[in-house]
């Protein structure tokens, strides 16, 4: 691999530490050899390095999305065109998807639903362009659940999107360790109704405490693997709090007496505020449910970064919003919930990071982590809505290597 040195720049490295002004990163063997103030480079670490002139831009840490599903389409179609087509049509799709979540800042994402562990290596293997990757492959539900498509007409979306139906304790426990079996990194379950799923409503109860405990308890046992829970209403946040989830994804209905549970024992919460930004149109049902729930995320996130909820970045980039959207997030995280620009960008690189168990090598720029390098037009702390934009995401480093690079800098 390739050493440089990247210079002229204001270092934000993810750890929430005030940014650097006149910054250097020595990139070396694809980990950060040294970052600071360039006054205080080591000569000898830096000595016949080529170095990068940055422009008095700043350097952040790649960007996580915790909660994306590539398999989805965005606004660009529907799943239900994905009926019509051969079923290796939909791999072709992912190259674009993957390609654009990466060259816009996001070098590490979670698919939560719908691609499987063969994706993710052929990410690894450099066969596609993208972010590197951690799979669920399935979302787990009960029948008549949020990750339950079978529609009036008869038609079953369910194996498309990734759903997987569950409704006993056994049955749980045996599915979740066949999706460690197939590679999954994280076990995902629906413990409550959703806004795009076409039979039930976010209110409802979508799995039971006990199964949800079993597949806790299956994940754990069985390599370690955490649980996200898709939670929207009371009901499912409640079951899936008190069941030992790792994560709660969405978590509208969140109340005080939660928060407080999750804070004691350290559940993340992933708010997914940019798929609120947009109404529902993957069934006709979802329209309708949009505006009550996306109202209460709103309303409800405040609350919980208030409370002190630890919150990682996701958006569910694929249902509603746009893949090479996410980093949008950052600034609906400043708007509704309260948080600074330089805690939306914590919760966006360190504490995502640490819910995705990869804190020890990725997440903030320090020597020894992988160099995974997001360089932004300007400064994101001043216009925290400016890392949403594609062209001010000028160039992107993944591993010491640079594969997006908007603003023309001359990598060796």
């Amino acid at each position: 691999m390739k050493n440089f040195v990247l210079r002229n720049a204001t270092l934000v490295d993810g750890t929430g530490a005030d940014p650097v002004p006149d910054a250097a990163i020595l990139v070396s063997d694809g980990a950060i050899g040294w970052a600071g103030p360039e006054s205080r480079l080591p000569p000898g670490q830096a000595a016949d390095v080529p170095t990068v002139d940055l422009g008095g831009n700043t350097v952040c840490p790649g960007f996580f999305d915790c909660h994306v599903h590539f398999g989805l389409p965005g606004t660009t179609s529907s799943p239900l065109e994905r009926v019509l087509k051969p079923p290796s049509y939909a791999y072709f799709e992912l190259i674009e998807r993957l390609r654009v979540t990466l060259l816009n800042g996001v070098t590490t994402a979670r698919d939560l639903m719908g691609v499987d562990a063969g994706v993710r290596q052929a990410v690894a293997d450099g066969l596609l362009t993208g972010p590197r990757l951690l799979v669920a492959i399935n979302m787990l539900s009960q029948t008549g659940g949020h990750a339950d498509f079978h529609l009036p007409s008869g038609i079953d979306l369910t194996p498309f999107i990734g759903g997987a139906l569950v409704d006993s304790v056994d049955a749980a426990r045996t599915r979740t360790r066949e999706l460690i079996r197939a590679g999954a990194d994280v076990i995902k379950v629906a413990s409550s109704g959703g806004v795009s799923s076409p039979s039930d409503d976010p209110s409802w109860l979508g799995m039971r405490r006990e199964m949800i405990a079993a597949i806790v308890e299956e994940g754990r046992d069985y390599g370690g693997r955490p649980v996200a829970a898709h939670a929207i209403g009371h009901a499912g946040v409640r079951a899936a709090v008190e069941a030992g989830v790792h994560s709660v994804e969405h978590g509208y209905e969140l109340d005080d007496e939660l928060r407080g549970q999750m804070v004691a024992q350290g559940t993340f919460l992933v708010p997914t505020l940019l798929e609120t930004m947009n109404t529902v149109t993957a069934s006709p049902q979802g329209a309708a449910k949009s505006a009550k729930w996306h109202a209460m995320a709103h309303d409800s996130i405040h609350a919980s970064a208030r409370a002190g909820v630890k919150i990682a970045v996701g958006t569910d980039a694929g249902l509603s919003p746009d893949h090479g959207t996410n980093l949008k997030e950052l600034g609906l995280l400043v708007k509704f919930g309260g948080l600074t620009p330089m805690q939306a960008i914590v919760a966006g690189t360190r504490t995502s990071a640490e819910l995705c168990g990869v804190d020890e090598t990725l997440g903030t720029v320090e020597p020894g982590k992988l160099a995974d390098l997001v360089v932004v037009r300007g400064d994101p702390l001043a216009d925290i809505d400016s890392v949403g934009v594609a062209d001010n995401i000028l160039l992107v480093v993944k591993d010491g290597v640079a594969v997006g690079n908007r603003g023309g800098f001359t990598i060796p």
